[in-house]
């Protein structure tokens, strides 16, 4: 159990509501927006905010009125009984906390939000688990089984590819996921938003809690009921822990899924974020394609997976959706020379094996054109291959075509599409 630092005390009395138990919040604690304030204040300052208890306070107290009210910030630093209470129930129920004045508050927190990272983590288990990186999953609550059981295989195969899984631990999508990497002998870190003391106290979350497997956090505190406004601002915590993020499910315009990814698309754009690809698709996910998400390459090994999620993807990539080989086109600006025909298969075969030590720099670069392309098994326009790659229409269509007759793409007209073969009955 990790003891309060005199900077993690401070920030309580100023920012927690401390419910100990009582199911109702005392005082009027300050906002982000306000924290943020008073928390560049003491830095500009060179002060700390555990200097807001020290022999000197009154005159810290002064310097910070500009940003807070003096008799506000002397009555909620007057909560420390409140506080004692409240620490003491954590305790009991495992639940540690850390403040972004410690060392040991997650680094990818503070560096993807810097300013706007929150204040204070409640958490319980094993906290290194939090820089450990990995894939987000998220998705709506109300779901049909189907969805539920791929979203459970998105898990099991995290764990089997040894990265941890990162979800808001809502049911639906969330759970699901959690659930298919635990189960699987996986790692999970589940960003709540609310019920941290609830949670933590489920029998079965106990044992993955003990083993060092999973471990929930919230920056809200350990009693405090659902409140749409936190549900949504936990979404961006879920996107900085990850190194990449799968949308499994969305509606259209509305709900805490649909915010989240906007917000990454948009503004953050910490990390690629994908979009499922298998099995029916929704406006939700259209939507977001056409805003910038990438399709889920749907990985069927560890090592794909792990390729997946580790793709560097560059801010001007994400808010066009396109992947690390589009960067290398418009990079390398390389061309390809006019369509040939193609070699016999057996020799197709032999240059694909020995591509990597004979092929031109142009055969190299499609190799990787191949890879990707037959794997999208949701039919696509030229000019949507055009897009996602970074390349002129022309471009795109003499690769199409290439694949065309290499029997890895197949044609859909009215209108005119691409998408993979069929193989064994079922397509890539």
């Amino acid at each position: 159990m990790m003891a309060l630092s005199s900077n993690t005390q401070a920030i309580l009395l100023l920012t927690a509501p401390l419910i100990a138990g009582r199911g109702a919040s005392e005082g009027e604690p300050l906002t982000p927006g306000e924290y943020k304030k008073l928390a560049r204040i003491l830095r500009d300052n060179q002060r700390e905010p555990s200097d807001l208890l020290g022999s000197d306070a009154s005159i810290v107290i002064d310097l910070c009125k500009q940003a807070v009210d003096g008799s506000r910030l002397k009555r909620l630093l007057g909560r420390g009984f409140l506080l004692t209470q409240a620490y003491e129930r954590w305790q009991a129920r495992a639940i540690w906390v850390i403040s972004r004045a410690d060392a040991g508050y997650p680094g990818k927190l503070k560096n993807r939000l810097k300013d706007d990272a929150p204040p204070i983590l409640y958490g319980c288990g094993d906290a290194a688990l939090l820089e450990t990186g990995g894939l987000a999953v998220v998705g709506s609550r109300n779901v049909d089984s189907a969805f539920v059981e791929y979203t459970e295989g998105i898990g099991r195969l995290a764990a089997v590819a040894k990265r941890t899984v990162i979800s808001g631990g809502a049911r639906g999508i969330d759970q699901a996921a959690m659930r298919g990497a635990l189960a699987a002998g996986g790692c999970v870190v589940g960003v709540l938003s609310e019920g941290l003391e609830r949670m933590a106290l489920v029998r079965e979350h106990r044992e993955f809690l003990m083993e060092g497997r999973l471990v929930l956090i919230s920056p809200y505190d350990p009693s405090a009921g659902f409140n749409v406004g936190n549900a949504m601002q936990r979404n961006k915590l879920i996107y900085a822990f990850a190194d990449a993020a799968l949308v499994v499910s969305s509606d259209v315009e509305k709900g805490g899924t649909w915010a989240g990814a906007i917000e990454q698309l948009k503004k953050l754009r910490f990390v690629p974020v994908y979009v499922r690809t298998k099995g029916e698709t929704s406006k939700g996910l259209d939507a977001l394609r056409r805003i910038g998400a990438l399709p889920w390459p749907n990985p069927q090994t560890s090592e794909a997976f792990a390729e997946a999620i580790s793709a560097k993807i560059y801010p001007e990539q994400v808010a066009h959706g396109q992947d690390e080989l589009s960067f290398a086109v418009r990079e390398e600006q390389i061309k390809l020379a006019p369509v040939e025909k193609p070699a016999p298969e057996s020799e197709q075969m032999t240059t694909n094996r020995n591509s990597s030590s004979t092929a031109t720099p142009a055969e190299a670069l499609f190799d990787k054109v191949r890879e990707l392309l037959r794997k999208l098994d949701t039919p696509q326009t030229d000019a949507e291959v055009a897009q996602m790659l970074g390349v002129s229409k022309i471009q795109a269509k003499a690769w199409l075509e290439r694949l065309v007759e290499e029997g890895l793409l197949e044609k859909i007209k009215k209108p005119l599409r691409y998408r993979a073969a069929s193989s064994s009955g079922r397509l890539f």
